[in-house]
């Protein structure tokens, strides 16, 4: 099952197989995992305490790109920590990463939305992948971080590599592994570099924020401010790149959403929350089951493992009425994008912004634009984005 839900044949779109699958059950067993297909039963799992994350592996020493703490087990990124240690470590970043800090954003990515949009209608057209989408988010968080204008490239670089390696293992071609662990590395020996000099010296970046934090004494360590790191960069970038680029090819393939997206944009709010909805940036979410529990008619014990499929669960006809129709009026409902409960994405305001930004200055001042060949998949399924999105200005 599992093969076939996560065939690469099946990328360009996969939500056919999805429905099939949900349709015999909205929770099912595929081999080891139980694989969850159903908008309740994924918010319970995403929401419910019954489930999270196994606990961190304790090892022997540790290497420079997998830090340990006082108690020998592997420093995380909150977001795959269960409480107190989850609550702890989100609420020091939620500190320095806060509304406000985004907000400030706002005229830089308004500016560098406007420059990609006019190099596109100078151009007559682009691969608007290459164009807009994934060097707008690179320039947003290095500039959020404080990384120096020489260095943004290599950026982009290790996020890449460390995305493509963000599938199940089995997935996986040789190499890719390698060469995630090598940009893992390279990574977090610069910005152990970097925060090092910010603390020397600190600046107006969130980087320097993040090395100040403290809450009631608590602060970053340097493993763990290192893996927040790593985090921030994945998660305000590839993400936000997936959301423009599947948002603009929905758009254009529903070309009567994107006139009225032209002429009205007041409808960019709803635009945004039904792309995330109908093409989900992140399709697969891997959880614990911490205790027994049960999903609908099925019981779970205690260390199975489940995983969320996103991108089934926001197409579930039972949570929203015609799932598989594009459409940016749709009423307001939930969908899980951003995950649910206390994981749900912090950075979710910054997507937000950047998605509306940019798909408002394309439908202002490129109203006639359109497919120019056909789109290339990336070759992840966790993370659900495009390589390749042929556009041309009629």
């Amino acid at each position: 099952m599992l093969a076939e839900l996560l065939d690469p044949r099946n990328r360009a779109d996969p939500y056919a197989v999805y429905s099939g699958w949900r349709e015999k059950a909205p929770v099912v067993r595929a081999g080891g995992p139980f694989v969850v297909l159903g908008h309740g039963e994924a918010e319970q799992v995403l929401r419910g305490a019954e489930f999270g994350h196994p606990a961190p592996e304790v090892v022997d020493g540790g290497d420079p790109d997998h830090p340990v703490d006082a108690r020998g087990r592997v420093v995380r990124a909150f977001v795959y920590l269960n409480p107190p240690d989850h609550t702890r470590l989100r609420r020091l970043v939620s500190k320095a990463f806060t509304p406000r800090v985004v907000e400030e954003l706002k005229p830089r990515i308004e500016a560098l939305a406007a420059e990609a949009v006019d190099r596109i209608l100078d151009a007559g057209g682009a691969n608007l992948m290459a164009a807009l989408a994934v060097p707008l988010p690179v320039t947003v968080i290095a500039e959020l971080l404080g990384v120096p204008l020489e260095d943004r490239e290599r950026f982009g670089d290790w996020s890449a590599a460390m995305a493509r390696a963000s599938d199940p293992g089995f997935l996986l071609p040789p190499g890719v592994g390698e060469r995630a662990a090598q940009a893992r590395r390279e990574f977090i020996a610069y910005f152990r570099d970097l925060a090092a000099e910010r603390r020397r010296k600190p600046g107006e970046d969130l980087l320097s924020a993040l090395v100040a934090v403290s809450d009631q004494g608590e602060t970053l360590s340097e493993g763990e401010l290192l893996v927040t790191l790593t985090l921030l960069l994945l998660a305000g970038h590839v993400t936000t790149t997936n959301l423009i680029g599947n948002g603009v090819l929905a758009l254009l393939r529903h070309p009567e959403q994107y006139a009225a997206l032209s002429r009205d944009a007041s409808l960019v709010d709803g635009a945004v929350e039904e792309i995330l909805r109908y093409d989900s940036p992140i399709q697969l979410a891997p959880r614990t089951a911490l205790d027994d529990a049960k999903l609908g008619d099925v019981e779970l014990a205690a260390g199975d493992s489940v995983l969320v499929l996103v991108g089934a669960a926001n197409r579930d006809p039972r949570a929203h009425h015609a799932p598989d129709t594009f459409d940016i009026t749709r009423p307001p409902a939930r969908h899980l994008a951003f995950g649910h409960g206390i994981h749900f994405c912090l950075g979710a305001p910054l997507a937000r912004l950047e998605g509306r930004t940019v798909l408002r200055e394309l439908a202002r001042r490129a109203p006639g634009l359109r497919l120019g060949g056909e789109p290339e998949w990336a070759a992840t399924a966790t993370l659900r984005g495009l390589s390749v999105l042929p556009v041309t200005v009629a």
